[in-house]
């Protein structure tokens, strides 16, 4: 008779289930079984469970794509990891041989499919992915840090666009768990000063604790004003905007010839824009979506402490209860929610 564990399953529209399910098992040569230490709630997981849903999952999947585990068994053509290993995953797992893919682009693959959202995920006691989807990490690594290695993940692969260099002024706009990460990023990488856009009192104390050096509540100051008197009139050398509907006040704040990047995504929003301020000032716009061939530097930069993620970790419960966290992430009074399998 098949093992059973604890899992948390999308059910429907806005609902999800915890309850028992079978243990997942290698079906392919290159699975990897993996027993989960932590997972932690994303964004993503949130707008999956919207009404209406921000993201479209498949039903009765296991939710959840940001974890660090411990691996249990391995495939038969399994060749770089070995049952005991500890890893973390890159949950955008694709094909290999579409167009994108053969440009050496995989994280824009045509055919990639999406632990937690269209394929069983992490929110459960043990997963199963591809060898390739996963990275060993050190064994003194705690899994409180490790968890963070899917997000500043894709942070990271926004930050190898933008190219800052040490001095330069940057903004971030949005102080959510993403925003935070740019902001711990940026005074990494050397910023002279970092200012972070943020309404919320909650957010913007957290701001400060990663590294902002400046924090504009918008809904009290205008922005690009402010923004024009901390740069000399000039406007910032580098923008981020975290959000994903925030591109118009991206273009004003940044000054000629400098660099935006576009990383929040609303596709439910549209924005307006004058072209001609992109055009007339130069401007170089990136967007970007998750990591590319990054998640093993990522790694690296977490196990050396260069970050302080740490600073907002809000929440750490079992995983029996992931609807507490969840509330509290709807509510916008959490940044990173860890859970626990109990076994």
């Amino acid at each position: 008779m098949s093992r059973e564990m604890t899992a948390v399953t999308f059910k429907d529209i806005a609902t999800y289930e915890i309850g028992k399910r079978a243990v997942p098992q290698i079906q392919k040569p290159d699975d990897v079984r993996v027993s989960v230490e932590a997972c932690s709630i994303c964004g993503t997981d949130v707008h999956l469970l919207n009404d209406p849903p921000g993201f479209i999952g498949t039903k009765g999947i296991v939710l959840g794509h940001e974890c660090v585990g411990r691996v249990e068994e391995t495939g038969t053509g399994v060749g770089g990891l070995k049952p005991g290993d500890r890893v973390v995953l890159e949950p955008n797992v694709a094909c290999g041989y579409c167009a994108y893919c053969r440009s050496g682009v995989p994280n824009m693959c045509q055919n990639d499919v999406i632990l937690g959202v269209t394929i069983d995920g992490v929110f459960a006691e043990e997963f199963v992915a591809p060898e390739r989807a996963l990275v060993k990490i050190p064994d003194d690594m705690p899994a409180d840090i490790a968890v963070f290695a899917e997000p500043v993940n894709c942070v990271m692969g926004a930050m190898n666009k933008l190219r800052l260099l040490p001095g330069e002024t940057a903004l971030v706009l949005g102080a959510g768990p993403i925003g935070l990460y740019f902001t711990m990023l940026l005074k990494a990488n050397g910023a002279g000063k970092v200012i972070v856009s943020e309404p919320s009192a909650f957010r913007a104390e957290y701001a400060k604790k990663c590294g902002a050096d400046v924090v504009i509540d918008p809904t009290r100051e205008n922005l690009v004003e402010a923004v024009k008197s901390l740069t000399q009139g000039l406007g910032t050398d580098a923008t981020v905007d975290a959000v994903g509907v925030l591109s118009p006040d991206a273009i004003a704040c940044t000054r000629r010839a400098g660099r935006i990047v576009l990383f929040g995504q609303n596709g439910a929003v549209q924005e307006t824009i004058c072209q001609n301020d992109i055009t007339r000032n130069g401007l170089t716009v990136f967007g970007n979506y998750i990591g590319l061939f990054t998640l093993t530097s990522t790694v690296k930069l977490l196990s050396a402490g260069l970050i302080p993620v740490e600073k907002i970790i809000t929440h750490r419960l079992p995983l029996t209860e992931f609807g507490t966290g969840l509330e509290a992430m709807r509510k916008g009074e959490a940044l990173e929610v860890i859970l626990y399998p109990e076994r």
